[in-house]
């Protein structure tokens, strides 16, 4: 059964489309990530997949029934991008009380182990940072043992130690046969975790896809090599900056070629290095296409 299924969605908000005639599939066990800019329909798809609004045209399922009936929402966890937590509450107590709502919950201990949380057990959510009732927020998303997840924005705030924490807790869900669809503003992050990129711009999808599909869709190989002399003027490369200690970065369609040439100038270099596009790059590609066409 398709976990996540939209069909030709458009929903506007006055004059202004924020989704254009949508479709998208999700199956069991899949991890997806949802990019594209500011405005670009994101958190909208997400709040019509988890029932919060309803569609003007086209159809949303969600396991198979109609997000918006509470049957239909049981097997589902979310974390919208701003979660209102009861200040006065203390941590073990929230995650009590949501677990509560569900059948077979994960003890609220093995929870707050599992995010770092043991230590804040005590202390009200008012009390907690910005990054910490993030922290509670995801892991309240995964207190029921939901079949789907909706994660928007998961790692907003939170400093590199944490968010690496957090991504162990999503994989561990995955792997565990939990679908993920999550959107982020950190490329690295669906970089790092997703198996399937969607990009939507304006209100529409420009690419859906494999990570390495998308990646290969940027035609330009980077290259970082070290030398006193300035290379961008070889042949074939289009873009370059020069960095601290004599390293310069460099963009060509034909590495191969590049480093012929290279060769042949006869100058000196040292520490070269070749790699493709980052999802970053796939992505600025894609939308300044799309802007541009």
């Amino acid at each position: 059964m398709t976990v996540i299924q939209v069909d030709g969605v458009t929903r506007r908000f006055g004059d202004v489309i924020a989704l254009d005639d949508v479709s998208l599939d999700v199956g069991p066990g899949e991890l997806v990530g949802l990019l594209g800019p500011n405005g670009a329909g994101k958190s909208t798809l997400l709040s019509l997949v988890s029932g919060q609004r309803r569609p003007d045209t086209g159809t949303v399922r969600l396991l198979g029934g109609d997000p918006r009936d509470a049957a239909s929402r049981t097997g589902l966890g979310i974390t919208p991008q701003e979660t209102g937590l009861p200040a006065t509450l203390r941590v073990r107590e929230v995650v009590d009380f949501v677990g509560g709502h569900f059948a077979d919950p994960v003890p609220t201990g093995e929870l707050l182990e599992q995010f770092g949380l043991t230590d804040l057990g005590r202390r009200q959510t008012g009390a907690l940072s910005g990054g910490q009732k993030r922290r509670v927020a995801v892991a309240l998303a995964l207190v029921g043992r939901p079949r789907v997840v909706l994660l928007d924005e998961p790692t907003t705030g939170l400093d590199v130690g944490a968010r690496q924490a957090l991504w162990e807790a999503i994989r561990a869900y995955h792997a565990g046969g939990g679908t993920v669809l999550l959107t982020s503003h950190y490329l690295e992050e669906v970089q790092a975790l997703a198996q399937r990129v969607v990009v939507v711009d304006r209100g529409v999808v420009r690419a859906d896809d494999t990570l390495d599909a998308i990646l290969r869709r940027v035609g330009l190989r980077r290259v970082l090599v070290r030398s006193s002399t300035d290379l961008a003027d070889l042949p074939g490369v289009v873009r370059a900056e020069r960095l601290p200690d004599g390293l310069q970065e460099l963009y060509t369609a034909d590495a191969d070629a590049f480093v012929r040439d290279l060769v042949r100038a006869d100058v000196e270099f040292a520490d070269l290095q070749i790699r493709g596009a980052s999802l970053e790059e796939a992505f600025e590609e894609m939308v300044a296409k799309e802007a541009a066409r």
